[in-house]
């Protein structure tokens, strides 16, 4: 922490600084897109995190098929009588399902762990699914959630139906006491034999109470941001380890029972080495979900194919020219079912699933963290076929996963192609993004629009454990954020990421929310991504150094360990100012508005402050911003930015 000051107090100290803000020279619209959201299944985010399914390996298709349960008798002692086997299906899509059979009296029990345990909130309404058939009628079947002392706090029985065609069976359980490491179990009564495809349990309280849905707490949390776009499947899980366990959206809609499981690569621990041979994706959060909840949140789409390449820090496996049909197809085809009529093929599907009306999808990324002339070349392909179709639909193109050579080189190449829009990725120290603020005050007007579709600043270094959310990190990327908003006519949108973790199973720190089975809590980070996008205004009005500095006219970006950014609201006739101040010294400012009309600056201060290192957490968020009303005579602001803060100035013009 004293070596990261110290390199912070190297920059220019001009203690009397003034500042000034010109609303007569608007420069450039901010566009809606600017402040969003990257989501992707890592760090247990989709099944056991967003997703709202309680239960683990709910249909057996594990490869370990009875990983996530338990049974009594174990499967190493069965008599000959009761016998618990997974039986394959011959459906590629759905190929296993579990039977039991029970010949005598003696009691059978079959119990799921959930994700670390079951947890349940008390008084709470849950939904239990079982999707099974009767091979032969006699049993008596019961349901129980159990706390970690094996005591019930919620009861169903389940009334078998006679018939051998599969069925599905559906309870409300409503609990009598909370449990955070408990489980669903099973008792088997009576004499006979089922087949049980399917155990899921979700509670009532959904995302828009939508049946099965998404985990109610921590869509909240990112739809409290109100971003302007949702990315989405990722991330390197648009790659996959390999070619075949590369994402594919196609798997992800219809039914529960034909998505198809697939493997999540983060299951190897990442650079985190944190291994967790349970992590499968069941794509119960599927593309059209993902459709649902960005129109919930007024979000953007924005999805991401793969571009005929796996992950190239794996096996990095490249699809040959001849092969590419597919994967295009599988482009176009997305785009299709996103905004097609419903009289066209993929449109028509959209419909069946229960959405007559397009999802107006307006841009799609082609790859994740490529680089390189196997890349280009693939590119290529793409643009040529979706923009014969789909001439006004805009590409994001990647440069890789960091500053390095190979972004150089993509970035050369791309900008001779003439993309659309050009994707970078940052995750690094507080004191580069400090020192890079005004990376784009320099960067070509007439080129590519740019996306920071990653970005993150480590508290230690990339890959490192140790990463905290610390307040300092937050500072230092709210800085960085100033200067892309400075630079909104070609920074048009930036995402943190990752968006989720969860606190016991994560491959990849640090992360905007954490979470555990039942709470979840912000970050510092967090807590800037949300002021930024419940800031953004309408457009970027020039805040820069004042006539009493020898920095006249220049913008706000580290002199005096200060950063800033100013936009007005057109549809609220406001001005909002952004400062940041990393150090740990009090500032004392003043802001001239000189064509303020009004003789009175009446207005709000948001603050975010806290110490460098003060992190939130499930028992306390230390770091959470404070409003308070500011009413002022004249054209000039005296602001105080307290050490380690973040302050959101937002006055009527």
């Amino acid at each position: 922490m004293k070596r990261r000051l110290f390199v912070l107090f190297l920059l220019p100290i001009f203690v009397t600084a003034q500042y000034r803000v010109e609303l007569t020279k608007v420069r450039y619209p901010v566009q809606s897109t600017m402040w969003g959201l990257f989501y992707e299944d890592i760090n247990r985010s989709g099944d056991g995190g967003l997703y709202g399914d309680i239960m683990k390996n709910r249909s057996f298709d594990f490869p370990e098929a009875f990983m996530g349960w338990i049974t009594v008798p174990s499967r190493s002692s069965y008599a000959k009588n009761e016998i618990f086997q997974i039986i394959k299906s011959g459906n590629e899509n759905n190929p296993k399902y579990l039977q039991v059979t029970k010949n005598s009296k003696e009691p059978v029990l079959l119990a799921n762990e959930g994700f670390g345990g079951v947890a349940v909130g008390n008084n709470q309404s849950y939904e239990l699914i079982v999707v099974y058939r009767q091979r032969k009628e006699g049993l008596i079947l019961k349901a129980e959630i159990n706390n970690s002392k094996n005591v019930a706090v919620g009861l169903a029985d389940i009334f078998l139906d006679k018939s051998t065609e599969w069925k599905t069976y559906r309870a409300v359980i409503n609990t009598t006491d909370s449990a955070n490491n408990g489980k669903l179990l099973f008792k088997f009564d009576g004499i006979g034999q089922i087949d049980i495809d399917r155990v899921s349990l979700f509670p009532l309280n959904t995302w828009q109470n939508r049946k099965e849905g998404l985990r109610n707490d921590l869509v909240q949390k990112i739809a409290a941001i109100k971003p302007g776009f949702m990315r989405f499947p990722g991330g390197c899980i648009v790659e996959g380890d390999n070619i075949n366990t590369r994402y594919q959206w196609k798997h992800t809609i219809g039914p529960i029972s034909e998505r198809k499981l697939n493997s999540n690569q983060w299951s190897s621990g990442g650079a985190s080495g944190r291994k967790m041979p349970d992590y499968f994706q069941s794509y119960g959060l599927g593309f059209y979900e993902y459709f649902l909840l960005c129109k919930d949140m007024g979000a953007e789409p924005m999805p991401i194919i793969n571009a005929g390449l796996s992950c190239q820090f794996g096996a990095g496996e490249v699809v040959g020219n001849s092969s590419m049909d597919e994967y295009i197809q599988d482009a176009l085809d997305l785009i299709e079912f996103a905004n097609g009529n419903t009289n066209t093929l993929w449109g028509a599907k959209r419909l069946a699933l229960g959405h007559a009306e397009p999802f107006n999808l307006k841009m799609l990324g082609i790859g994740n963290e490529n680089w390189g002339p196997q890349y280009v070349e693939r590119l290529e392909m793409f643009t040529k076929a979706i923009k014969a179709k789909y001439p006004t639909l805009q590409l994001i193109t990647s440069t890789g996963y960091s500053p390095n050579p190979q972004f150089r080189y993509m970035d050369s190449v791309l900008r001779k192609m003439n993309v659309d829009i050009i994707d970078e990725h940052y995750y690094q120290t507080p004191n580069w993004f400090l020192m890079n603020a005004g990376k784009y005050d320099h960067y070509d007007r007439k080129g590519p629009k740019i996306f920071l579709g990653e970005y993150a600043c480590h508290s230690v270094r990339i890959g490192n454990t140790g990463n905290k959310n610390t307040q300092l990190c937050a500072l230092a990327e709210a800085a960085f954020m100033t200067g892309l908003e400075r630079n909104a006519d070609i920074v048009i949108m930036a995402a943190y990421a990752p968006l989720f973790a969860h606190i016991n199973d994560w491959q990849w720190t640090p992360n905007l929310i954490w979470f555990d089975n039942r709470n979840s809590y912000a970050t510092p980070s967090y807590y800037v991504q949300q002021l930024f996008s419940l800031n953004k205004g309408t457009d970027v009005v020039p805040l820069v150094h004042g006539p009493q500095t020898t920095d006249d006219g220049k913008t706000i970006s580290g002199q005096d360990s200060v950063w800033a950014s100013a936009v007005i609201d057109k549809k609220t006739n406001e001005l909002i100012i952004k400062l940041v101040n990393p150090s740990g010294t009090v500032k004392n400012k003043s802001i001239e508005i000189p064509d303020l009309k009004s003789k009175v600056i009446n207005g709000t201060v948001t603050v975010l402050k806290g110490n460098s290192g003060d992190v939130n957490s499930l028992e306390k968020e230390v770091v959470v911003p404070v409003t308070t009303s500011i009413s002022v005579k004249g054209k000039k602001l005296n602001v105080v930015l307290d050490a380690y803060s973040f302050s959101v100035v937002r006055v009527k013009m």
